[in-house]
């Protein structure tokens, strides 16, 4: 298995990330996409920090859309900087965000499209995170050309005819352990319509811990049982959606 968004850097794990990461690893996750997108800059930085000491960790590089009102040019640089560092496979977590509107709206479209822009200079795939804002993000993706390097939709929590629109515009969907929880029959229903191979799983930890463990700190180990619901769902085996869901993550984000 692969956790293809997960957010190691956090302080959650400054006591025992060493200890996190070896159970992750004894459950067979083989590889953790770190997402470097907190309120600043800061996480970036971490993220790529830890994917440069641990041989199995990869680090994507944005600012939440909660926090791209307090974005500075400074900030967008070093971003720059950091999208071309060694083992950095993606932009984001980037996106629209809705449901809080912690940023103005016109403000996160505006930061939006310039990291689907950053992502196309540099060449690699788009993390999007989407709330309440789905006609306004698959719009953006397509003005703004996220096609041409491709990406994920994370922690998807639509339904059908939101998935149909992803994918039709050649994106991923990635599933968390929100499609654990009883009351995400529409997330269940549009992990059974995607086609396997443009499906991906994920923890998002530490946050959406999956039933049986919500309430807790999620980890990466955790991403077994979203594994299992996903296969149910499918009618598969989980042997077979571990396989697929591995293989599309390595080829999306160009892992080794």
């Amino acid at each position: 298995m692969i956790d293809s968004h997960c957010h190691l850097d956090f302080a959650d794990y400054a006591s025992d990330r060493g200890e996190v990461l070896a159970r992750a690893r004894a459950a067979g996750v083989t590889a953790f996409v770190c997402i470097g997108s907190g309120k600043d800059t800061v996480s970036a930085r971490q993220a790529v920090a830890l994917a440069a000491v641990e041989g199995d960790v990869y680090a994507a590089v944005g600012v939440h859309p909660h926090d791209v009102a307090g974005m500075s040019e400074a900030d967008w640089t070093e971003l720059e900087g950091l999208a071309r560092a060694p083992r950095v496979v993606g932009i984001g977590e980037t996106g629209l965000d809705y449901h809080y509107d912690h940023s103005p709206r016109d403000v996160q479209q505006r930061a939006y499209e310039r990291f689907i822009a950053l992502a196309r200079a540099v060449g690699r795939p788009v993390i999007s995170h989407v709330r309440d804002a789905h006609d306004d993000a698959a719009r953006i993706l397509e003005e703004a050309g996220a096609a041409e390097v491709g990406g994920v939709i994370h922690c998807f929590t639509g339904g059908v005819a939101e998935a149909r629109r992803y994918l039709d515009l050649g994106h991923h969907l990635s599933f968390s352990g929100i499609m654990t929880f009883k009351n995400a029959q529409p997330v269940r229903d549009a992990a059974a319509f995607a086609p396997l191979e443009r499906i991906l799983i994920e923890t998002d930890a530490p946050f959406l811990a999956p039933i049986p463990h919500r309430g807790k700190r999620n980890e990466p180990s955790y991403i077994v049982e979203t594994l299992r619901v996903l296969a149910e769902v499918r009618g598969a085996t989980v042997a077979d959606v571990e396989v697929a869901t591995t293989e599309n993550t390595r080829r999306l984000f160009g892992l080794d």
